[in-house]
């Protein structure tokens, strides 16, 4: 059913907000979890489509997670390194890419198993050989559909040796995916980056017992040195500050807006839209700063103001991959021409978000010229109201629910439930904040 935005002209936003717990730790704390010894206790996991994915291939392969529900903590019985066993049926990821990817690293060393992943039609399409090719390395054994690129794809457990392994992008779920492996390998492991991409898999397998180490220039080069044993943990997942994202761009351009988003994650590796934001001169405040497991947590208020335009370029797209499309919806109430370069990622994401939001947001008046690796986007521009469509993609589906706040008219917005993958509560949230 389309979904009715901006009907009420001069509606602003007030109050605060908890936004749901972060989705990259959520997973991270699910698999790591289950091939520790002992219990882990997650408070704060997300509830939604992708942990919910993450969490049923780990119980078809026989560790115990108790139900997933908002407001409960989840007990995960760890099974040990090399515990899984070989699953009766096919894996099933969903939509989940971050779970499809470090499952490859997670599986490929258990030896005399077999694997089978798959998911849903977008997850199908989305590449894999990134994760394949450098898991080969070290004597993986991993086929599928274009050569091991696509999903349904098969992994025979083997014996892993540890390598220095160059990834030419920066990719957490790649990074995750090698250290994941590294872990019952022979011989340590070096993952060296271009730049050093969100490091939630480092801060969490070091308080699990890991043996890891940091370095490099830029913190770009992380080894992993096999042998140590991983204790189950009592982990705290922080507010999602890519669901935060919404919130703030939406505060910082709907006028008389007051907001403030509570309990949030203000990891470095993952803040690129604080830095864009202030960059853009939003009015934004962190208060109540505080450390929670290892991470750094903050309450963020937001008020609106007077916009400039910004530029994102290569070096900052790992900290801010999945904010782009809301930041163009910010960029067309900025003064100036805002410019994204070096983000040919996104093509490959759940959709190919530069592609989506030029035409989506093009059917609202915005003026943004597209290239192979980002946008130019016109700003001072006033948005109405238009059929869009989330074309499936959770991140889209809000970030036009962001634009439509502040056009003109009213927006009909096709498949709104995209948004559930991520934030189940997105829309009540919205209608509860509207002032």
């Amino acid at each position: 059913m389309p979904l009715a935005l901006g009907t009420t002209a001069g509606r602003s936003l007030r109050g605060r907000v908890r936004v749901p717990g972060d989705k990259s730790i959520s997973h991270r704390a699910l698999l790591f979890g289950a091939i520790a010894e002992g219990t882990t206790r997650i408070e704060g996991l997300l509830p939604a489509e992708d942990p919910l994915s993450t969490a049923a291939c780990l119980r078809a392969m026989g560790v115990k997670v108790s139900p997933i529900e908002a407001g409960q903590p989840v007990l995960v019985q760890g099974v040990g390194l090399d515990g899984f066993q070989e699953p009766e049926s096919i894996l099933d990821c969903g939509n989940s890419g971050t779970t499809m990817r470090l499952m490859l690293g997670l599986l490929a060393g258990r030896q005399g198993r077999h694997f089978v992943l798959t998911g849903d039609d977008s997850l199908r399409r989305r590449p894999m050989k990134r994760v394949g090719g450098p898991l080969a390395e070290m004597g993986a054994t991993i086929a599928g559909r274009q050569g091991g690129n696509l999903a349904p794809l098969a992994i025979q457990g083997q014996a892993l040796r540890g390598a220095v392994i160059r990834t030419p992008v920066a990719s957490a779920q790649v990074k995750s995916a090698l250290l994941l492996a590294a872990l019952t390998a022979e011989g340590p492991t070096t993952v060296i980056e271009p730049v050093q991409s969100r490091d939630h898999s480092e801060r969490m397998l070091r308080a699990f017992g890991a043996e890891l180490s940091v370095g490099g220039p830029g913190d770009t080069e992380v080894t992993v040195t096999p042998g140590a044993s991983l204790r189950g943990q009592a982990v705290v997942v922080p507010g999602d500050i890519s669901s935060a994202a919404f919130w703030l761009v939406a505060g910082a351009i709907t006028p008389g807006a007051d907001l403030t988003v509570e309990n949030v994650g203000l990891n470095p590796s993952r803040t690129g839209i604080l830095d864009v934001l202030e960059q853009m001169g939003a009015q934004i405040t962190v208060l109540n700063a505080r450390d929670v497991a290892g991470e750094p947590v903050g309450d963020l208020r937001v008020t609106h103001g007077p916009l400039q335009a910004f530029r994102i370029d290569a070096a900052l797209i790992p900290r801010l991959v999945d904010e782009i499309p809301v930041l163009a919806v910010a960029a067309c109430c900025a003064d100036g021409v805002s410019r994204v370069s070096g983000a040919e990622e996104l093509r490959v994401k759940e959709t190919d978000r530069l592609a989506v939001m030029a035409r989506q947001l093009g059917a609202m008046g915005a003026r943004i010229e597209e290239f192979s690796d980002g946008m130019a986007i016109q700003g001072g521009v006033q948005l109405h109201g238009a059929a869009v469509d989330s074309e499936t993609d959770h991140r889209v589906a809000m970030s036009l629910a962001v634009a439509a706040q502040i056009a003109s008219g009213a927006t009909q917005l096709e498949r709104p439930e995209a948004a559930a993958v991520s934030y189940p509560g997105f829309w009540d949230d919205l209608e509860r904040l509207q002032a």
